[in-house]
């Protein structure tokens, strides 16, 4: 099977969908399959074991996609999916988020979306992501990077939370720092580490110091390589979303290293944390305090919550999502 792999943005070690797709089109490779990968995003690669074209006209974009069986959008994109049309390849989308704004309204891009979704081959990467399509489409939950998190659950535990994403409003980081200052006037002073980078950096460092938790709280930077290292020093990872996670590969990152979870609620964040975690309100403190409490205080409960951890990280192993993947793929050359 020959597989054009669409993916907007493309850099297989930074994390995130660039992660996503980098690990699929390898997984594809090894199932024997011919991958090309098309990207919107400049770069360059020394070594890759399937070609990358990076920033291709429209006419090679569709050059492309004629020599190839199958065109695989990871995540849509108006910029790829409208110059292939002409071309009449089936064509698969996975959806990695909402079709809306983050403000929750859709504007005209979305309304497009939408209406070319029902002429292709539809993957979702959570139940809820699936909820919100118009369309009919195979649950496919994303993989994560397995090699980085292997054999880390017996790490010594020296630090208690730990945060990892990039530093936006909407991860909401702020609100664990809000979280442990509750805990504080409690008398409860666990310590944070905070992976990650982003505008909202300055910010959360001026809060730190406001809250008076200079000494609990240590920002780390970006990780490259090694964060599962990292990650696996901790008892519990914080993953406090302010809006709803279509999904939640970090929550998979945390679990892999040895992390119980405490997440928000809404969206498919919940299928990734499994029984790994506890769940809170989205936006609420001292909702979160409360279950940081709970696990910090109850080792035992931790305890209890890792004991499904590995049946559970199995599913999202990457060569099984990617044989779901390839099922798809000959199920839309065949139809």
């Amino acid at each position: 099977m020959r597989i054009l792999l669409c993916s907007h943005v493309f850099s297989p070690s930074v994390g995130g969908i660039e992660t996503v797709s980098g690990i699929l089109a390898e997984q594809f490779r090894r199932l024997g399959a011919a991958v090309t990968v098309a990207t919107r995003t400049p770069g360059n690669e020394a070594g890759a074991a399937y070609e990358i074209v990076r920033c291709p006209s429209n006419r090679r974009l569709r050059q492309l996609a004629r020599n190839a069986d199958i065109v695989f959008l990871n995540n849509i994109s108006l910029q790829t999916l409208v110059p292939l049309l002409p071309c009449r390849k089936p064509m698969v989308i996975a959806h990695q988020t909402w079709l809306r704004r983050t403000t929750g309204r859709r504007g005209w891009q979305d309304y497009l979306k939408l209406a070319l979704v029902p002429i292709c081959h539809n993957i979702a990467i959570s139940k809820a992501v699936a909820a919100s399509l118009p369309v009919k489409s195979v649950v496919i939950s994303n993989p994560f990077e397995t090699d980085e998190f292997a054999n880390l659950r017996d790490c010594p535990r020296t630090r208690d939370i730990v945060f990892l994403g990039r530093l936006v409003s909407d991860k909401g980081c702020d609100l664990v720092l809000r979280s442990l200052s509750i805990l504080k006037a409690q008398g409860i002073r666990p310590s944070l580490s905070i992976i990650g980078d982003g505008p909202e950096l300055p910010a959360l460092q001026r809060l730190a110091a406001e809250l008076d938790l200079a000494r609990q709280v240590v920002f780390l930077g970006t990780m490259r390589e090694g964060r599962g290292k990292e990650v696996a020093k901790h008892r519990i990872m914080v993953i406090p979303s302010r809006w709803a996670e279509p999904f939640g590969v970090v929550a998979l990152e945390g679990i892999a290293a040895g992390c119980a979870v405490v997440a928000s609620a809404a969206g498919g964040l919940p299928e990734a944390v499994g029984p790994c975690g506890l769940l809170f309100q989205n936006g609420d403190a001292a909702a979160m305090a409360s279950a940081l409490l709970d696990l910090l205080a109850h080792p035992s409960r931790r305890e209890q919550l890792m004991k499904g951890s590995v049946s559970h990280l199995k599913s999202f192993e990457p060569e099984i999502i990617a044989a779901k993947y390839l099922e798809v793929f000959a199920s839309a050359l065949h139809s």
